[in-house]
């Protein structure tokens, strides 16, 4: 028993010491066995742990307690993470869970679950300083003093509200601390205040956040009333977190996937989309096959087989990544979109024509053939040309279509890259075969 209590003390200081790398060691660990340690571990230390793991292994670790011992750990979590948590959790589970939370962290937990995922009302806080209209400015002086000795939230922004706590302005410390002490605060506030809706989706608060450099926005329902703010550091993580994850699910991999999952919880992820790049291989592969006699003849055209996808996948992929960062930062839009098309396709007649003639030099140079180069050539113009206008349409596509336009666009280019850039390069030698051969 007493090893047991000694080992749970090692564990404890060293979640305290270090959250984070605890964290990761914890994620390492199959559900089941994280979820054991969170049960030895006092509530509020396993909470400390949870508020550090991602939303989707911290719920399949809750999954794995009793429902009672789950809600312990939950509520004294943060609540907008509680709510990340939550919503990963099986219905079932959650149903049995909601009973046994605080009333007050159970109603603000499922104001947020209203809004969409990735909306400024899941990011907002509710921790803000708001005055009334009709507040002298040492009143509210005197507030922020008797906040700071509490230790509560205070911020470089503070509010101006009607009696209904409608939006009417925003105040800075600096005007505050230079104004006359009986003066109202609606007299120095700043009235031309932007605010946004809760409704409000991550890329709009990115684009804000990179265009006005505000410290924080104010998030107001339709009829003013302010109901929070999103803080300028969680747009700032939040475009990190979607870097990350559109990085991860560029290349087929989850977006919740992280460096200490199970093994299982990768195998679970990867291999659907392993085997969607499978099929477009052997389609790809069904393009070579359909040439099977003419490079039987001349066996040196599958030399030039992987130059040829090697570049066009290499080119599509900056297209598709500049493009990306593009819809990200909202430069790229619906109504601009073909004139980025367009500029990718003459990029890539460019680029194409560029290496093209390098790549045709190269082989008139090692074959003594100009018609190998010029096959050679010609096709590698072709495929850039195709590398830039997949790059840049597939996102845009599956943006219009309603889909994540990060979501695997890698494997789709990469296909279609690969078959065009086969057929063209193999279809010219079959026609020029009289000179190849």
């Amino acid at each position: 028993m007493k090893k047991t209590e000694a080992a749970i003390e090692i564990v404890k200081k060293f979640i305290q010491s270090d959250p984070v790398k605890a964290s990761q060691a914890l994620e390492g660990l199959p559900p089941r066995d994280a979820a054991q340690i969170l049960r030895d571990l006092p509530p509020h230390t396993a909470a400390q742990c949870l508020e550090n793991l991602p939303p989707g292994p911290a719920a399949a670790m809750l999954a794995c307690l009793t429902h009672r011992e789950a809600a312990e750990v939950l509520h004294r979590t943060g609540k907008y993470h509680a709510a990340d948590i939550f919503r990963r959790l099986d219905q079932d589970f959650s149903r049995a869970v909601i009973p046994l939370l605080d009333e007050d962290f159970s109603k603000g937990m499922s104001d947020i679950l209203a809004y969409p995922p990735d909306s400024a009302g899941r990011m907002m806080h509710t921790d803000f300083t708001a005055f009334r209209c009709g507040t002298s400015v040492r009143e509210a002086i005197t507030r922020l003093r008797q906040l700071a000795r509490r230790q509560l939230p205070s911020a470089s922004y503070c509010y101006v509200t009607d009696q209904g706590n409608a939006l009417l302005g925003v105040l800075n410390m600096r005007d505050l601390l230079l104004a006359s002490p009986e003066t109202p605060v609606e007299e120095i506030m700043i009235k031309d205040v932007l605010k946004v809706s809760p409704f409000t989706d991550r890329e709009e608060l990115i684009a804000i956040a990179a265009r006005r450099h505000y410290l924080a926005v104010p998030v107001a329902e339709p009829n003013g009333r302010l109901i929070g703010i999103v803080n300028t550091k969680n747009i700032i993580a939040s475009t990190e977190e979607e870097a990350t994850e559109d990085l991860q699910i560029l290349f087929g991999a989850s977006a919740e996937e992280r460096a200490f999952s199970t093994s299982w919880f990768k195998i679970t992820r990867r291999l659907p989309w392993l085997t969607v790049n499978l099929a477009t291989a052997f389609l790809a592969g069904a393009v070579v096959a359909l040439f099977e006699g003419i490079i039987a003849k001349a066996a040196v055209l599958a030399v030039f087989l992987p130059v040829i996808a090697g570049q066009g996948g290499n080119a599509g992929t900056q297209t598709l990544a500049v493009v990306l960062r593009g819809m990200l930062m909202r430069e790229v839009s619906p109504d601009n979109a073909w004139r980025v098309v367009r500029t990718e396709i003459y990029v890539g007649a460019v680029n194409g024509a560029a290496t093209g003639v390098i790549t045709a030099a190269a082989a008139w140079l090692w074959k003594g053939n100009p018609w190998l180069g010029l096959v050679a050539g010609l096709s590698m113009v072709i495929t850039l040309i195709v590398a830039g206008l997949s790059g840049a349409m597939i996102p845009v596509l599956m943006k219009r279509l309603g889909y994540d336009p990060a979501h695997s666009s890698g494997i789709f280019l990469t296909t279609v890259t690969d078959v065009i850039g086969f057929f063209s390069f193999l279809g010219l030698a079959w026609l020029l075969q009289g000179r190849l051969i």
